[in-house]
């Protein structure tokens, strides 16, 4: 079944016939789904669970810039509306996108001899599979356990600085790169100066790559309804940053959006 999210009476339906609701909407959209909670009440809350857009930091933890404080009170609201509404639900703190940050991050498929550098280099993130990303989603979402719980994706072997991911990335392909700072204040003054919403990735690079806000978050099982993806499923391998790195060796990916001078 196909609709526009305008479509009210079509979201019902097509919500009638299903017991799980795993949202993707992007940024601009994620209010949106202010419409599909209204839905699922009105379908008459036979919903087993549902997921929202979340699937980034833990938006309930970390704190950031102007701009990127915007995005995640809106995050915020749509949590707290399904909270409200007493709709089963599973979020999910996903972290970094590891594909798309290690082609940013690195270029693997440029020449260029001369790597960004966010900061000092040193903050630790956490850089997640997309494939492992949406099979630990799955597994959430049809899990008990995870009902009306947070579910942090923060396998121990993802953890890595932009430093570290440079160095293990130079012995592997076999280069040496230049590596370029971008002091924390430049980022600040990008934060302010660009117009909205380019000033949301910087905001958002200044919050993971400087700041190291991802890993201000202590996850212990049980605690304030936290539960960490790779010890609920120890039996799923999932794809560690370094063998993502052999991929970027044979499949050089597209080009990422411009980095910030």
């Amino acid at each position: 079944m196909q609709g526009e999210l305008d479509e009210h009476e079509l979201i019902v339906a097509a919500i009638k016939q299903v017991d799980i609701v795993i949202c993707t909407l992007p940024y601009p959209q994620v209010m949106a789904q202010l419409k599909i909670i209204h839905a699922i009440k009105l379908a008459g809350n036979h919903i087993k669970r549902f997921l929202p857009s979340d699937f980034g930091c833990e938006e309930d933890k970390v704190k950031g810039l102007p701009p990127f404080e915007t995005f995640l009170e809106k995050k915020r609201e749509i949590r707290r509306a399904i909270e409200a509404a007493g709709i089963p639900y599973t979020f999910v703190s996903a972290n970094c996108f590891a594909a798309y940050f290690i082609n940013f991050l690195l270029r693997p498929h440029q020449n260029d001899p001369n790597i960004l550098v966010y900061g000092d280099g040193e903050a630790k993130a956490i850089l997640n599979y997309e494939e492992d990303i949406a099979m630990y989603t799955i597994k959430a979402a049809n899990d008990v356990r995870a009902c009306n719980r947070i579910i942090v994706y923060r396998p121990c072997k993802n953890i890595i600085s932009q430093n570290e991911l440079i160095s293990v990335w130079e012995k592997k392909s076999g280069r040496n790169f230049k590596r370029v700072f971008l002091s924390e204040q430049h980022l600040l003054n990008l934060s302010q100066s660009l117009p909205c919403p380019e000033n949301i990735p910087v905001s958002i690079i200044y919050s993971i790559f400087v700041k190291g806000e991802l890993m201000k978050l202590e996850v212990e099982e049980e605690e304030e309804g936290y539960m960490e993806a790779s010890r609920m499923y120890p039996e799923y391998q999932y794809k560690t940053i370094d063998q993502l790195l052999d991929l970027f060796l044979v499949h050089p990916p597209p080009p990422a959006s411009a980095a910030f001078e």
